[in-house]
């Protein structure tokens, strides 16, 4: 008898011998060396065959471990699954977008109309104050009437910080640089001003002052109550302030008395439309043109300009008339 372990059957009456089947490799590689749907084992007689047949698994997508392929992703896990086709519809209330959206538009416009509105008021108290100590400090005014040449002085630094302030976008945007030169601009404007103020006398000068203020006002609020859109005239506007330049300098070559007030109430007129039309800009809303709310120093430094230049032509025209 060989080394193989046996087992005697008594079957009929006689002993046979048959071995055990043979035992399985736990190894997964001995299960690749022969399909399981072809393999039988031997057994003894008495016992049926069992044959094996081949596991039919379920075909599955491998593309997303985890997920079924009719479902889509999800972001965050224990998120409940949701099939596409089950997906409820994307709703969109652009009625309330754009309400918002308005809304936020309005907030921001009024926040930088009252920027501006509160920085030309300080603007316009110190150009007063300035103009006021020039009138009424005796020594001032005397100093200022023999000194002409101190008003042709301020010119050129007037012009150099309007060009900075309208042209340079870190200057004017960047604060404290634009209150800075903001401030300066309005020292020196008051300054010019109040040496102007002392030719014409503290009467005169307070009827301007009047007069400015009245028809500021009017402007203002027929800016915000008018339908007629002023900025879709800059164009015209410009070309009027040329012809006005240019009619101001036969005004000096030409010395004449109607002459002079022709050109002060053709100066009042054009820079009363000048109002209105930076004050549309300002607004924004319904107009052409807008200002955007970062350009607050330079909506100030427009209106600051337009009340000057009225208060210059309306005093001229006082003067003349006296």
């Amino acid at each position: 008898m060989d080394k193989t372990s046996h087992v005697n059957i008594v079957e009929q009456g006689a002993y046979r011998v048959y071995p055990y089947p043979q035992t399985r490799s736990l190894h997964p590689a001995s299960h690749l060396e022969c399909s399981q749907g072809s393999r039988q084992q031997d057994f003894p007689p008495g016992y049926p065959s069992h044959e094996y047949p081949a596991p039919k698994y379920p075909p599955q997508d491998y593309s997303l471990q985890g997920h079924h392929t009719n479902e889509p992703y999800q972001a965050f896990a224990g998120a409940p699954p949701a099939s596409l086709d089950d997906a409820p519809p994307e709703y969109q209330n652009e009625f309330a977008n754009e309400t918002a959206q308005n809304f936020s538009e309005k907030v921001i416009r009024r926040a930088f109309i009252r920027k501006v509105y509160l920085t030309l008021m300080v603007q316009l108290l110190v150009t007063v104050g300035i103009i006021c100590m020039f009138l009424y400090w005796k020594a001032l005014n005397e100093w200022a009437v023999r000194t002409y040449w101190f008003t042709y002085a301020l010119f050129p630094a007037l012009f150099i910080l309007i060009i900075i302030l309208s042209c340079c976008d870190g200057f004017r945007r960047k604060a404290p640089w634009n209150f800075m030169l903001l401030f300066l601009f309005t020292i020196l404007e008051g300054l010019l001003l109040g040496a102007v103020s002392v030719f014409y006398g503290a009467d005169a000068v307070l009827w301007a002052v009047g007069a400015t203020t009245f028809v500021s006002v009017g402007l203002t609020l027929f800016s915000l109550q008018t339908k007629w859109d002023f900025t879709t005239g800059s164009g015209i506007l410009f070309v009027s302030l040329l012809v006005l330049m240019a009619f101001g300098i036969l005004c000096a070559i030409i010395q004449s008395f109607w002459l002079h007030i022709v050109y002060a109430c053709l100066g009042t007129l054009i820079f009363s439309i000048y109002l209105v039309f930076d004050t549309q800009l300002m607004l924004g809303g319904k107009h052409r043109y807008s200002l955007s709310p970062e350009e607050y120093i330079f909506a100030a430094l427009n209106l600051y300009l337009d009340i000057m230049n009225l208060f210059l032509f309306i005093l001229q025209i006082i003067g003349l008339s006296r």
